[in-house]
């Protein structure tokens, strides 16, 4: 019985592989055919899909170049417009008043500046000094003191502007990513902002008011405010309502470059600090030893004043020193 039962199951053991094996046999080829029939399928969609991503790709490629083109393009018109309207600003009187922040005109300015010179001619002469004296004297202090007392205004307050300018585009920067709008920023800083940010904010708003657009009306700030930095802002701006993107970003990162070249400024500034007082010796050495000459030896220097000789030598003296100035105010003075 035993025996019996092996030999059956033998018998069906073998019938089953060779029932598998017919089949395999049979089936192979389109198991086979299947198989590859998949594989092509795969690769096809695989193909098909590398096909879109490389079209999408493309496509943002594309979108990007042209993007990048229109960005060039509004850079080289808004250099254009920059160049042709430095041009036109800070070459007048009328500019540079306005630059100061004085609200006094052109006239009165020179008005100001003819009783000056009057004044000077008059305190000259009666201090006993010559019609010719007397007459330089006032035409130094009519043409030379009030556009120097402009030029020092102007520069007190472009460095005021420059200190305080970072901070409000921080607060500008807040103000559009709480949902505020360019426009009510602006207006935030106008309304809020310190002097002199502050007054030329509101000359943006008020130019809005009058129709021009805010990339206008900023670009408009230069005349007042001739600075590289007000000049970065503006084709900021400009950029951003021609070509789209982040102002937020943009105006973080321009606060942020804003601020490291103020601090490049300062480290300058340190770094020539040495040069600036010897050349502030040198200056005024020829000055300080005339007139220890002039306390211990009056009759040896003053035939330098009496003597036509001594007025050449004092003539060339005087270009020459001028020239040393100037040398050594360009060799300690660095554009940032």
């Amino acid at each position: 019985m035993f025996g019996l039962d092996i030999n059956i199951v033998a018998i069906f053991a073998l019938a089953v592989l060779s029932t598998a094996g017919l089949a395999y046999g049979l089936l192979f080829s389109r198991i086979e055919a299947e198989k590859k029939t998949e594989s092509r399928v795969r690769r096809v969609q695989a193909a098909e899909t590398d096909q879109g991503k490389a079209k999408a790709a493309r496509d943002r490629m594309q979108e990007l170049s042209k993007r990048r083109k229109s960005v060039q393009d509004s850079l080289k018109d808004l250099e254009k417009k920059q160049r042709e309207q430095t041009k036109r600003v800070a070459t007048t009187m009328k500019a540079r008043l306005s630059q100061a922040g004085l609200s006094l005109t052109v006239t009165k300015f020179y008005i100001f500046s003819a009783i000056f010179g009057l004044f000077a001619f008059v305190l000259t002469l009666l201090a006993g000094a010559g019609l010719l004296v007397s007459l330089g004297a006032a035409f130094i202090v009519a043409a030379g003191l009030p556009r120097w007392v402009v030029g020092f205004l102007v520069k007190r307050r472009l460095n005021r502007f420059l200190e305080e300018f970072p901070n409000s585009l921080d607060v500008m920067v807040r103000s559009i990513k709480s949902g505020l709008p360019l426009t009510d920023a602006l207006r935030l800083i106008a309304a809020e902002g310190q002097e002199p940010v502050r007054s030329e904010f509101r000359r943006i708003v008020e130019a809005q008011q009058v129709g021009l657009s805010v990339p206008e009306a900023c670009a408009r700030m230069f005349t007042n405010i001739p600075l590289q930095e007000v000049n970065f802002f503006s084709i900021v701006i400009a950029i951003q309502s021609q070509a789209g993107g982040n102002l937020s970003e943009a105006l973080g990162n321009l606060s942020r470059v804003l601020r490291e070249r103020r601090k490049m400024r300062a480290k300058v500034n340190a770094l020539s600090m040495e040069a600036k007082a010897s050349a502030a010796i040198i200056g005024a050495l020829p000055f300080i030893v005339a007139f220890l000459v002039y306390l211990t030896s009056p009759e040896y220097i003053m035939v330098l004043f009496h003597d036509p000789r001594g007025h050449l030598i004092l003539g060339i003296s005087g270009i020459w020193m001028s020239i040393g100035i100037l040398v050594m105010r360009n060799m300690i003075n660095f554009d940032i």
